[in-house]
């Protein structure tokens, strides 16, 4: 089956509306964060961000389908010596809209520079926000399953009796463990934090993430031919891995030049380029 991407050039909020309801099966995204990208995306002041977004939001999830997920790259600002609450606000209201807040994962970007200011440290991680319509979505665990690697080669030489049997929890929520049924596995489940470098390759974009980000989520919760929607494309690291794994794939930005620079980053396929104001043009690899 032959995949297709589209490119849509304009407002977020304007161009979701020329996407089909439930059409959409993963939407993963880095929207400008609360006064910053201002020379490109305008900076949007923290205590105007909630508003600003819940109507994209409102959007995202008409395009989404009931078994899909929305993975949002988002952090908070320093606003005065304290952190700004922003994205906490923004959790509560979407929590409004319908969406279930299913999941927090964070990216550790393992290769950040150290840094002191008076009263804090850098910031060396990122927030990545689970939604969903639903509590029964895709989910493709063994897709991101991990080599056991040293863990296996300590821990779990050295079991107690315990650990050889089920232990069930101690807060009584049901679940338990028997960590002897890893003993001869060569793989395990990761865990929700995500250890990767930052992008280091010019990309003509202030803010690209690495494309081991989008390509781990696109592994958990789609499989070949699903669509994939990146709402705020930037550099459109989120397509060309899509295009690359063989999902149909999305992208809008506000920015001419980065809808030009994606589209010739892309592999051979059916490529669709939305502008403003021309329903669109089919472009010819």
């Amino acid at each position: 089956m032959e995949i297709f991407t589209e490119i849509y050039t304009g407002n977020s909020k304007e161009q979701l509306k020329k996407i089909p309801n439930n059409s959409v099966d993963l939407i993963v995204t880095s929207p400008p964060y609360a006064d910053q990208r201002k020379s490109t995306y305008g900076g949007i002041h923290h205590d105007e961000y909630v508003d600003w977004f819940l109507p994209i939001s409102e959007q995202l999830f008409r395009v989404l389908k009931p078994t899909g997920t929305f993975i949002l790259n988002i952090k908070e600002k320093v606003v005065e010596g304290e952190r700004s609450t922003y994205v906490m606000e923004l959790i509560i209201e979407m929590r409004k809209q319908g969406w279930l807040w299913t999941e927090e994962f964070i990216w550790h970007k393992k290769n950040c520079y150290p840094g002191k200011w008076p009263n804090r440290f850098r910031d060396a991680w990122e927030r990545l926000l689970q939604f969903n319509k639903n509590r029964k979505f895709n989910m493709y665990q063994e897709e991101v399953m991990v080599p056991m690697g040293e863990w296996a080669n300590s821990i779990l030489k050295k079991l107690s009796e315990t650990d050889k049997i089920r232990d069930n929890s101690k807060v009584g929520s049901g679940f338990g463990k028997n960590i002897s049924n890893w003993l001869d596995r060569d793989k395990a489940y990761p865990t929700n934090v995500l250890h990767l470098a930052t992008e280091c390759n010019n990309k003509n974009h202030s803010a690209a993430f690495p494309e081991e980000l989008p390509e781990w989520f696109i592994k958990l919760f789609t499989k070949e031919n699903d669509t994939v929607l990146d709402p705020f494309m930037g550099s459109g690291t989120t397509l060309v891995v899509a295009n690359r794994m063989r999902r149909n794939s999305i992208g809008i930005d506000i920015i001419p030049e980065y809808c030009e620079m994606v589209k010739k980053q892309l592999q051979p396929i059916e490529l669709y380029l939305f502008e403003p104001k021309a329903e669109y043009e089919k472009i010819k690899p």
